[in-house]
């Protein structure tokens, strides 16, 4: 087989270091995954999830951006309204 060089690197070493890199990736990839089914197992066994659940917004504060949610939808409504008559 013809081995191309660039500036002293055999192009056929370049290619089985690529592939070496490639099949490391993919097994560590499996590790990763086997990894955090381990860390999904731990945080379920005290009855805790490990993973955020986000915050938790008062009714006062969902109240608070509905209705300013509201009023953005009245003047784009009110916008389109002068639109359609002129």
């Amino acid at each position: 087989m013809l081995a191309l060089t660039y500036e002293g690197v055999s192009m056929t070493n370049l290619n089985k270091v690529v592939s070496s890199l490639r099949n490391e990736y993919s097994r560590l990839e499996k590790e990763m995954g086997r990894v955090g089914k381990a860390l999904n197992a731990l945080g379920h066994a005290g009855g805790k999830s490990l993973k955020n659940t986000g915050r938790t917004l008062s009714k006062e504060a969902r109240q608070r951006i509905a209705d300013a949610q509201r009023l953005r939808w009245a003047k784009v409504r009110k916008q389109a309204a002068k639109l359609v008559k002129s």
